[in-house]
């Protein structure tokens, strides 16, 4: 069966410093299939863009801030990931440059700067620890994952790079 999946970017944007990471605490909807986690900044990509004018509109609408020098570090393909089952493809970035000050949050969260020696410590997805690391380090290959979710659980994990 041929993958359709919805795609999307995800970023992760460093401090000035390199010390801390910028999330969103997923804390304002109980029905929000992430509530409770904090994630990368992302979404959708629109009909009529680019990965890489999706994620910088997605990291202007989230954080408010402007993504100046951004880094594709993979990709992932999640099928069966969607509430409903809907396979998600997504472009993972690092964002180390910006400009701004980001704003507290929105209507899916609260943003907050997480210190990268704490990072796996806050409540995320127990998947997401698998390709995490890759995106912090100093391997400019990016990676190329599938994980495969079943009623919301991995169910595994392979990529290459």
């Amino acid at each position: 069966m041929p993958l359709t999946p919805i795609i999307a970017t995800l970023a992760y944007v460093l401090s000035p410093d390199g010390g801390s990471v910028l999330l969103l605490h997923r804390d304002k909807r109980p029905d929000d299939i992430h509530f409770g986690k904090h994630i990368g900044l992302g979404g959708r990509v629109e009909r009529d863009e680019d990965v890489l004018t999706g994620v910088k509109r997605e990291v202007e609408e989230e954080s408010g801030l402007i993504a100046r020098r951004l880094s594709l570090r993979g990709t992932v393909s999640w099928p069966g990931f969607g509430r409903r089952g809907e396979d998600w493809f997504g472009f993972v970035f690092r964002v180390d440059e910006f400009d701004g000050e980001p704003h507290q949050g929105n209507h899916e969260g609260t943003l907050g700067w997480v210190p990268r020696e704490r990072l796996y410590e806050v409540p995320m997805w127990a998947s997401d620890r698998e390709w995490l690391p890759m995106v912090f380090d100093d391997d400019p290959r990016p990676f190329h994952g599938v994980m495969p979710y079943r009623d919301g659980e991995m169910v595994s994990w392979s990529y290459v790079r």
